[in-house]
């Protein structure tokens, strides 16, 4: 039994995705992104109060880089992992980690135009910092996919991976707060994959609350 503890755009989604091209049988919780995450029930899965928690094989995983490392060896036919001895194993390791260091900025910026509701509470230059930073994480992108060589269609030289899904994720989120036009390798990569049905069906329900009210949430601003 597999079991995913997920809040809609969080960064559950990319396991909530990864799950979905694996095309395994699982149960999906769906929480709202709020203090019933620090419901003593939930802390047993989760010691954060965080998501994603994954209950599998009679323990509960919660990290999401963890548990794509374990969801790829555990299925490895789908071919979206790469096991040891592969010879691209460092490089899908590194960029299935990047996506945690994509994810902090974003999540910084969440901070500072959602979840801190006063202005007095925000600061613009917190807000401009973190949207450069993750500017420069869809740079180092872009130069990944452009070169040297041939540009690459995704993240690895042997094709779609759970990299892919794990940066994907973050940038997906990233744009709520920092553009990707002016990196054309990014944004064609980007376009490419979120037009997988697993991608599509990791997406928030009709019904399902959301974190992310605005399409787009400038740096400049402080949001009302």
């Amino acid at each position: 039994m597999i079991r995913l503890h997920h809040c809609p755009q969080s960064r559950s989604m990319r396991v909530l995705w990864l799950l979905n091209e694996l095309g395994v049988p699982f149960e999906l919780v769906t929480h709202p992104f709020d203090k019933s995450l620090r419901n003593p029930d939930y802390l047993k899965l989760s010691p954060a109060g965080r998501v994603p928690a994954l209950e599998i094989d009679g323990m509960a995983m919660f990290e999401s880089g963890a548990i794509t490392e374990y969801l790829c060896e555990l299925y490895p036919e789908a071919g979206l992992g790469r096991l040891a001895g592969d010879q691209e194993r460092a490089e899908w390791l590194t960029w299935v980690h990047f996506a945690e260091t994509v994810s902090q900025h974003v999540a910084a910026l969440t901070q500072q135009h959602i979840m801190l509701y006063k202005d007095e509470m925000r600061s613009p230059i917190v807000m401009q910092i973190e949207a450069m930073r993750l500017a420069k994480c869809y740079a180092a992108i872009e130069a990944h996919l452009s070169g040297p060589g041939e540009p690459r269609d995704y993240l690895l030289s042997s094709g779609f991976s759970a990299a892919d899904i794990g940066v994907g994720q973050a940038v997906y989120l990233g744009r709520y707060f920092a553009a990707i036009d002016e990196y054309p390798h990014v944004r064609a990569w980007h376009e490419r994959i979120i037009k997988r049905p697993g991608f599509e069906a990791s997406l928030p329900g009709a019904d399902d609350p959301v974190i992310y009210k605005s399409d787009f949430y400038p740096a400049w601003e402080v949001q009302k």
